[in-house]
């Protein structure tokens, strides 16, 4: 009698994970579905893409070309910079599929929180990706150029230029989201925004440290790196102050 309650409660238990796998099956399906959909609509493209991205860099380069090393690098090189960016445009559909995963665990409140925080990610990543593009990548290739001795021609291969800014871009989408780690320690009852605010200084000189580990080693682009992310901390503690003071209905 006393093996009956046991079993219904491994039962159970079975069930809740098979479900909790097969939910989880459901949402890798769809995230790598979104993917492949956008890089299939990117590969007819995928030569305009390429000269759209190269645009920061050819327009300092004295030929305005870049150059193919391989015999095969304009084809790969193409191809992954398509790959890359329909992981970039296919992000809202992941972090959703993310959230919508995690949701049903959640408490009321945290279901509060949850939809504008994945709003604002969002919003914050491609606002680092942009950042990158217009204002990071003009200032580190200009600043290259001007290293370049008069007899030397500078003509960067395009499968290494892929790679860069993929990194490069990739990092800033992921800086930007300070605000939402912030609000998140403060939220989950980590840290508070006293200790946050104390934290200043320290944060101020690791983001130049970060800056440094993450980025090409010039003192440009670790700064224009360092500074959005350490904005972009004081904008989370605001953030998380003022979400803290609003009330849950």
């Amino acid at each position: 009698m006393t093996q009956e309650p046991e079993k219904e409660e491994e039962g159970l238990a079975e069930g809740s994970l098979m479900s909790h796998l097969v939910e989880l099956r459901s949402r890798l399906f769809k995230v790598f579905g979104s993917v492949f959909g956008v890089f299939i609509l990117l590969v007819p493209f995928s030569r305009h893409v390429f000269d759209f991205v190269a645009t920061p860099l050819t327009r300092f380069v004295p030929s305005g070309e870049l150059q193919s090393i391989g015999a095969v690098t304009p084809l790969t090189a193409t191809i992954s910079l398509s790959f890359y960016l329909s992981l970039f445009l296919a992000m809202p559909v992941i972090l959703y599929q993310v959230w919508a995963f995690v949701a049903p665990g959640l408490y009321k409140k945290e279901k509060h929180f949850a939809f504008p925080l994945l709003a604002s990610s969002i919003l914050l990543f491609y606002a680092g990706l942009a950042f990158a593009y217009y204002v990071v990548f003009p200032l580190i290739f200009g600043f290259v150029s001007t290293f370049t001795p008069d007899m030397v021609e500078w003509k960067p291969d395009m499968a290494e230029y892929v790679s860069f800014v993929m990194m490069v871009a990739l990092v800033f989408g992921i800086a930007f989201e300070t605000p939402i780690a912030t609000m998140l320690t403060v939220s989950t009852g980590l840290t508070t925004t006293d200790t946050l605010a104390k934290a200043r200084p320290y944060v101020f000189l690791g983001a130049f440290v970060v800056g440094m580990l993450l980025t090409p080693p010039d003192i440009i682009s670790q700064t224009v790196l360092a500074i959005p992310v350490y904005l972009l901390y004081e904008l989370g503690i605001f953030m998380a102050k003022l979400f803290k003071s609003r009330p849950v209905k």
